[in-house]
């Protein structure tokens, strides 16, 4: 991977194909290596950026506070430093919650929005509460117990569940902290959907552990010109579980 300092950090990230700017995030607490099995699928006629966000993967993790706004300010000065002025962005879970701060703050550098198995809402209180318990959990006893308690909710398929523990357990505890803090303080993307001028790509499996598939069709009906693409026995990691079908939707924001 290549890295780039922006924001004071070193941001990772890795570049593919040709074609229109296409920006993948990857979701909690996991790194832009989930997305292996669709970019091969992609890189004819998209240029892929796949950055690592702060606090995964090969980027630092930084000990100070910072939020889903800050993530999306790093990838602004990533595209700004490699002259990309417009792309298209898919989001997967908290993937998708920097999108939409990406679109909030940035509307003009969005060509498209994929929202992948992520929702608008902000946390509720029992939620929120529950994000601050597991940060203190992670700092007391280390990401393993994220990786315990994910892994069976992010799918029932054998084989992503062994990727996706695999890619849990490398990350750090400072980043994994810094997620769960981001995530809980996060504000509600809701209105933001009446000003998205952008097509608009709803990728949901339909028996998502963590997110419910209701939230994709509420953001559906809230946005009748959006797409939605059920995947029937899909859990939260389509882009693994049914690479061909995620990669086919995606198309539709070229």
């Amino acid at each position: 991977m290549e890295k780039i300092k922006v924001n004071g950090i070193n941001l990772a990230y890795t570049r593919r194909g040709q074609g229109t700017p296409l920006v993948l995030i990857h979701g909690y607490p996991l790194d832009h290596s989930m997305w292996d099995e669709v970019v091969p699928l992609l890189d004819d006629r998209f240029d892929i950026i796949l950055p690592d966000l702060r606090g995964f993967g090969e980027s630092d993790s930084p000990e100070t506070v910072y939020n889903i706004s800050d993530m999306a300010a790093d990838i602004a000065g990533l595209l700004e430093q490699l002259g990309i002025q417009q792309a298209v962005f898919a989001g997967h879970s908290m993937g998708g919650y920097v999108a939409l701060a990406f679109a909030r703050a940035y509307p003009a550098c969005l060509r498209g929005l994929g929202l992948v198995s992520s929702q608008v809402l902000a946390d509720p209180p029992d939620r929120k509460e529950g994000r601050y318990k597991s940060a203190a959990d992670v700092a007391e006893n280390g990401v393993g117990v994220v990786a315990e308690a994910m892994t069976t909710k992010l799918s029932t398929n054998p084989r992503v569940q062994n990727f996706v523990r695999a890619v849990i357990e490398r990350q750090t505890r400072a980043g994994v902290i810094g997620a769960l803090k981001a995530m809980a303080e996060r504000v509600d993307s809701t209105d933001l959907l009446a000003s998205l001028k952008v097509p608009l790509v709803l990728i949901h499996g339909e028996s998502d552990m963590l997110i419910p598939f209701d939230r994709a069709r509420e953001v559906k009906a809230a946005v009748p010109g959006a797409q939605l693409f059920a995947l029937k026995n899909a859990g939260h990691m389509p882009m693994m579980e049914f690479p061909h079908e995620t990669a086919e939707a995606l198309k539709h924001l070229a």
